[in-house]
C-alpha cells in the first residue's frame, strides 16, 4: 500500500454539484486515519451519479507522505472537516455525514451541525482504542516515529485504499486525543443513525460499534452485519449492500 500509482485525483479533494430532484441534499464523505478520499470515492460516485451533491475531503496530513501525519494537531482535522460541513450546508437543503473508521470522529461536527444534518452513516467506526499503550502514546511517539501499517485491510484481492504504507505515532498520540472529544459528544447527536459492522474486521474491534450505539443520543438507529469484508468495506466485497442500503437510508430521512 502506498500514495504512488493512485489514479489522478483520487487522492486529493473532491466535491461534485448535484442535478435532478436530489440537487439540493448533499453528503459529507470522510475517510479513514492514514487513508485517502480514494476508499470513498465509489461510494460518493454511487450517490452523485443519482443526483445527491457530494464532498469528499483529504484530512490533513494525509496523501502525501506519512511523516506529515506526524506534524498535524487533531483541532486540524476538526476544521477541514467542519469547515466543509459550512459549505455543504450553503448548498444544501438537507445533509448527510457518511464516514469511515476514524471519519467517525465527525461525531463532534455532527453534534454542532444538527441544523441541517439528517443523518449519520458509519462504516467500521473508530471511537475508542483499547489496551494501555493508548495512555502512553505520547511517550511512545518520541522514540518511535512509526509502526507496521494499519492499512489496506480488504478481503478482495488486488484493492487498495491507497494510503500510506505505515503508522505515524505523533498522529496517532493527536488521534486518541481526538476520539476522546468525538466520544463526549455522543449524547448530543440526535439524527437517525445507520451504521456497518464487518464480522471480520482486523483493525476497528466490535466495541466501538457498541460504543455508537449505546451513547449516542439518536432513537433511529440501525446497524448492519457485514460478512464478506474486512476494515476497509467501502472498497470490499459488501460495498454493494453498504451503498443500496444507505440510499435507502438516505431516501427514507429526506422526506
Amino acid at each position: 500500500m502506498a500514495i504512488e500509482g493512485a489514479p489522478a485525483g483520487w487522492v486529493t479533494d473532491y466535491r461534485a454539484e448535484g442535478f435532478g430532484e436530489n440537487k439540493d441534499i448533499g453528503i459529507l464523505f470522510v475517510h479513514g486515519f492514514t487513508g485517502t478520499p480514494a476508499s470513498m470515492r465509489p461510494f460518493a460516485h454511487y450517490f452523485n451519479e443519482r443526483g445527491y451533491r457530494v464532498s469528499v475531503p483529504l484530512l490533513p496530513g494525509h496523501g502525501t507522505k506519512w511523516q506529515d501525519l506526524n506534524e498535524v494537531h487533531w483541532s486540524q482535522w476538526q476544521k477541514k472537516i467542519d469547515d466543509e460541513m459550512i459549505e455543504l450546508k450553503k448548498s444544501s437543503d438537507k445533509v448527510f455525514i457518511a464516514c469511515l473508521s476514524f471519519g467517525g470522529t465527525t461525531a463532534l461536527v455532527a453534534a454542532d451541525h444538527q441544523d441541517k444534518l439528517v443523518g449519520l452513516i458509519l462504516v467500521n467506526p473508530l471511537i475508542h482504542l483499547p489496551g494501555i499503550q493508548k495512555y502512553f502514546a505520547s511517550l511512545i511517539a518520541m522514540f518511535q516515529k512509526s509502526r507496521a501499517s494499519v492499512g489496506d485491510d480488504i478481503k478482495k484481492p488486488g484493492v487498495t485504499e491507497w494510503g500510506y504504507d505505515a503508522l505515524p505515532m505523533k498522529g496517532v498520540a493527536e488521534m486518541l486525543k481526538y476520539l476522546k472529544k468525538a466520544r463526549a459528544s455522543l449524547p448530543r447527536i440526535k439524527v437517525p443513525l445507520l451504521i456497518f459492522h464487518s464480522k471480520e474486521d482486523h483493525v476497528v474491534p466490535e466495541t466501538n460499534v457498541e460504543i455508537f450505539l449505546d451513547e449516542i443520543g439518536s432513537k433511529d438507529k440501525e446497524r448492519v452485519n457485514l460478512l464478506n469484508s474486512y476494515h476497509v468495506a467501502t472498497l470490499d466485497y459488501d460495498a454493494e449492500i453498504i451503498f443500496e442500503k444507505s440510499l435507502s437510508f438516505v431516501k427514507k430521512n429526506s422526506k
